[in-house]
């Protein structure tokens, strides 16, 4: 019986070595494996690759590649506001669909425009306006797991809006936004490692 008792212990000890190691191997994960901050997931370095433990989530709105008719070129995006679906545009009437959470009332718009940055784990800094009506928010939140516009994100012209990842999976399909466009992050990975930059994006109501 003693010695069964010692064994597991040491085993016990054994793994928790081999944890510590590996957390210092890791900046940003503690013991236990959970992601504590530092650097994102481990991965090759492009959003295309990274493995997700956490932050992201599966979306309530599954990705699904549908029937889409129109006459839209191949690349572009077309996002419907009122569905809380955007699409890209495959070609031979067919689009990948996800979903989307969107700007609460007040915060939604229309228009087109182009991607014209594309960001991986992408810094964050509320601006003025937003800051004005939560003045508890951070002035700067460096990239990284916590940070609300997640693993990727694609701006949309000069303006202010993006597409974003996030780290509130079930948001996804709401109206909750100051106007963004937030995907979680699996499915922003997707999406970013098909868009390029000047791809054009449609915004319905």
């Amino acid at each position: 019986m003693i010695s069964r008792s010692l064994a597991r212990l040491a085993l016990s000890v054994g793994l928790l070595a081999r944890a510590v190691v590996a957390a210092q191997a890791n900046p940003g994960w503690d013991p236990e494996g959970k992601f504590t901050g530092g650097a994102p997931m481990s991965g090759s370095g492009s959003a295309g690759n990274w493995n997700f433990m956490g932050g992201g989530g599966s979306s309530p709105v599954p990705k699904a590649t549908v029937n889409f008719s129109g006459n839209q070129a191949p690349g572009t995006i077309i996002i419907n506001t009122g569905e809380r679906r955007l699409y890209y545009v495959l070609g031979n009437g067919q689009a990948i669909r996800y979903g989307i959470g969107v700007g609460r009332i007040g915060f939604t718009w229309a228009g087109v425009k182009t991607v014209s940055a594309k960001k991986e784990w992408p810094s964050w800094t509320p601006p003025a306006q937003m800051l004005r009506r939560r003045p508890d928010l951070p002035r700067f939140m460096k990239g990284g797991v916590d940070n609300p516009l997640g693993a990727s994100a694609m701006y949309l012209g000069s303006t202010l809006y993006r597409i974003h990842g996030s780290n509130e999976p079930e948001t996804i399909g709401q109206a909750v936004s100051s106007g963004c466009f937030r995907m979680t992050n699996d499915d922003v990975t997707d999406l970013y490692s098909r868009v390029r930059v000047g791809t054009k994006v449609i915004v319905l109501r």
